[in-house]
């Protein structure tokens, strides 16, 4: 009779750890990090295809984007579809693409730069002729290799309530794992 009820208690005990583990790992998986597999070449050099990042969604809720952060969104032409993109316009600026730059000019017109991409291949060029003023809701996205990517310049600016998060850790491979840079 004893046995039983040591078994009885142990499959108590083992259910019990498994709902305070779910009640703990599930808000965590659901609300604050996300894996996400990078597809395509659109983002090489800075990732590769099939590498496996963990998308931090919880800084956006406290903070806005920044130009600069790599984010994964939900594709606007097919909210089914998640993409990975650097944020190159905020909201509010005018983002201008020609001879090969870009550049940014904040809402008043005043203030313009071409922006320095230090995380671009030096031999690359930002092809086609855009001009776009964003929206007060509105982000500016391009693919790191900008020849392969399908991004900004072609379906039009990104809406805020579409961003996901933005990635944080590189987890495979092993060999390039680590903390994502801006």
């Amino acid at each position: 009779m004893e046995r039983d009820f040591s078994f009885a208690r142990s499959v108590k005990e083992f259910v019990k750890f498994l709902l305070i583990a779910s009640a703990i790992a599930l808000p965590i998986r659901y609300f604050i990090v996300q894996p996400f597999i990078v597809k395509g070449a659109s983002m090489v050099p800075t990732f590769e295809n099939q590498e496996y990042l963990v998308i931090d969604e919880l800084s956006y809720f406290l903070r806005e984007p920044k130009r600069g952060e790599v984010i994964v969104f939900r594709y606007p032409l097919d909210t089914r579809q998640f993409f990975i993109k650097r944020i190159i316009g905020l909201p509010g600026e005018t983002v201008e693409i020609a001879d090969g730059k870009v550049k940014i000019s904040s809402a008043s017109g005043k203030d313009s730069q071409v922006l320095d991409e230090s995380y671009l291949s030096k031999d690359l060029r930002t092809e086609g002729n855009v001009k776009v003023a964003l929206g007060s809701e509105d982000y500016f996205v391009l693919g790191d290799n900008r020849a392969q990517s399908s991004d900004s310049r072609a379906w039009g600016v990104l809406p805020r309530r579409l961003i996901t998060g933005r990635a944080l850790i590189r987890a495979w491979p092993v060999t390039r794992a680590g903390i994502v840079a801006e």
